[in-house]
């Protein structure tokens, strides 16, 4: 699936300084790098408000440490990750009960520091680079975001257990580079179990609607 192209990127010397994403509502965000815990507290005393009042507290208390739990622990690793941002849903989508199991993670790679005097090679050429990588069972094309260069690649990542991932996930990332700053790439990462089966029915409509976010994806000059 070809990267969705949007309007060319401000025309200017100076580099982006952050970037705008349109997420529905029943997404919230948790930034990593200042705000982090208050922003945990808010979204898990949230989430804990929608539980019934007349739920039974022997069995509302375990539930509640071990959300709290679980995702506390990923955002931990969302940060150990040089994350910038991480998008979770956080209430129902339309008629369903639950949440849907996926999750954004905005990251942000800085190339090694370049000898006095040289320069760092094309955009063009490094997504050359990045999409000629040996990426076994990956699907990977070339485009732009916001008018910057890009690389999107889709895989299927196995279940992992020692490192605490139970289940395989769909995973979508775009890689782009920073408009003024040859440095500085960003990384949007989404990942979602499905139903089940990260090749199901439903992890396909949500691929889609990845590509349909990251449409509308803007950098910020500011």
């Amino acid at each position: 699936m070809p990267i969705e192209q949007t309007a060319a990127a401000q025309e200017s010397s100076r580099p982006a300084t952050g970037y705008r994403l349109l997420l529905p509502s029943q997404w919230a965000q948790v930034p990593l790098r200042l705000g982090t815990e208050e922003a945990v507290d808010y979204i898990l005393e949230d989430m804990f408000s929608r539980i019934p009042e007349y739920a039974p507290t022997d069995k509302i208390e375990p539930y509640r440490r071990e959300i709290a739990k679980r995702f506390r622990s990923s955002v931990a690793q969302a940060q150990q990750r040089n994350g910038l941002d991480l998008y979770v849903p956080v209430k129902p989508v339309g008629d369903q009960e639950f949440n849907l199991g996926a999750s954004i993670l905005v990251t942000e790679t800085t190339l090694p520091e370049r000898q006095r005097g040289a320069t760092y090679a094309d955009p063009t050429d490094l997504a050359i680079q990045l999409l000629s990588r040996d990426s076994p069972n990956a699907d990977l094309s070339s485009g732009e975001v916001d008018g910057a260069v890009a690389v999107r690649r889709e895989f299927v990542a196995k279940a992992d257990p020692s490192h605490g991932v139970e289940v395989a996930s769909r995973r979508v990332e775009y890689i782009a580079s920073v408009p003024g700053d040859p440095a500085r790439w960003f990384v949007a990462a989404f990942s979602t179990v499905g139903g089940g089966d990260p090749r199901d029915e439903l992890a396909e409509v949500l691929v889609e609607w990845f590509d349909a976010v990251m449409a509308t994806f803007r950098w910020r000059f500011e």
